[in-house]
């Protein structure tokens, strides 16, 4: 059974040693890198899905696109001109009128799925959210940085934070995510760890593992549930050998088979989960299912498209910018009545023979992507978009600290 928090003991702390909310708190700080995001101009969140497409309410414009030629120009580098700040998000505290009164007994707190790459994290983390917070891909490593979805239930709000999956780093870029993921790992109430039942148990679970004992460690220490996915591909007796080889990786901890994509113990997951958050208020009002910028969102779903159907090189040698967001104006320069946005996106990658492969023989790959991408950020956003997709050489940018901080990482 999930273990359960302790009630408030002496000086407002659980006797787990996490802090007890207090009667008159508006809202309970998140831990400093997880706090809830705004971007500039205005939060843009993902609302529940409803009848009609949902609208997400749009910021002002990212910062204007400059001059640029067509997907055949050629750059060996990023200059502080080609790649505009990509809105990085600012922490924002949200006001206890915006927030519903709480009922006694009620959880909140954050949960991260760790993992190798290629585990299953961020279908489980749309699967529990109820809509589509994350990308996914078959290749592995396809998420780089963390991605927020947020569950409400009448008794708890659950923050589900999906992580890059931790690996053997061979780039700098490698290294940077790793970072993260650790970082991130020491900030939440619980940690999901998954492992793929179709995958045996390897050195790197087992390296995994040795990164959370530190963590779970003691009456304080952050629980860790073990999170076996993607049992729809394996038998019945392939999954109980696998679950036996999870147990003894992880002694005393939960451990909870699950198939995301054939929605099999979704449910269960959430539950072990919610045990494990301690008492407090929500803090994110009721309603939102993300805190992912627009842009941010926008260029993930590029870098998805794009992803499709690649040589194995490709995934990690591609990185993907919003250049500009806005209204398209009408023939007399008005406002159009179908709202239209102008979405302008740069895709990097780090030779001319990637760059190829992206564009495709006469740009008939640079078209497909483009087609499957405007369905997604149409879907997104609630309105037609004019997408413009430009591909550009940055080399060896996963290397280079300079290149690596202007594409956002």
């Amino acid at each position: 059974m999930p273990r359960r928090r302790g009630p408030p003991g002496p000086g407002g702390r659980a006797l787990d040693g996490r802090r007890a909310p207090a009667a008159d708190d508006a809202r309970r700080p998140a831990p400093a890198g997880l706090r809830p995001r705004r971007a500039g101009g205005g939060a843009r969140h993902v609302r529940p899905p409803a009848p009609a497409a949902p609208r997400v309410p749009r910021a002002a414009p990212v910062s204007p696109r400059p001059p640029s030629g067509g997907p055949d120009d050629r750059a060996d580098d990023l200059d502080d001109d080609d790649v505009p700040p990509p809105g990085v998000p600012a922490s924002a505290v949200v006001t206890g009128s915006s927030l519903p009164a709480v009922p006694e007994g009620y959880r909140s707190g954050f949960a991260c799925f760790v993992g190798r790459p290629n585990a299953g994290k961020s279908t489980l983390t749309n699967a529990l959210v109820g809509t589509k917070v994350a990308i996914t891909s078959s290749r592995p490593q396809t998420t780089r940085h963390t991605v927020r979805g947020i569950l409400h239930r009448p008794q708890a709000q659950l923050v589900l934070v999906d992580t890059p999956g931790l690996h053997r780093p061979r780039t700098l870029l490698g290294q940077r995510l790793n970072d993260l993921v650790l970082a991130t790992l020491a900030e939440v109430d619980v940690i999901g760890f998954c492992l793929p039942a179709d995958q045996p148990v390897g050195p790197g679970d087992r390296w995994i593992a040795a990164q959370l004992q530190p963590l779970s460690e003691g009456r304080r220490g952050t629980p860790v549930v073990a999170v076996v996915t993607k049992t729809d591909l394996v038998t019945r007796d392939r999954l109980a050998q696998h679950l036996v080889e999870v147990a003894e990786l992880l002694p005393g901890a939960d451990v909870v088979p699950v198939s995301a994509t054939g929605g099999q113990q979704v449910d269960v997951v959430e539950e072990v989960l919610l045990g494990h958050l301690p008492e407090g208020p929500p803090m994110y009002p009721d309603g939102e299912l993300t805190d992912e910028p627009e842009a941010v969102m926008v260029a993930e779903l590029v870098r998805e498209a794009a992803l499709e159907g690649v040589r194995d090189e490709l995934p990690h040698s591609l990185a993907v910018v919003v250049e500009e967001m806005g209204p398209r104006p009408a023939a007399d320069g008005g406002e159009r009545a179908d709202g239209m946005l102008d979405v302008h996106v740069q895709l990097f990658v780090e030779r001319d023979s990637q760059k190829g492969i992206v564009i495709g023989k006469g740009g008939s790959r640079l078209r497909e992507v483009g087609t499957q991408a405007r369905a997604g950020i149409e879907a997104l956003l609630g309105v037609p978009v004019f997408l413009d997709l430009r591909v550009k050489v940055a080399k060896d940018w996963q290397r280079d600290p300079r290149k690596l901080q202007r594409l956002g990482f």
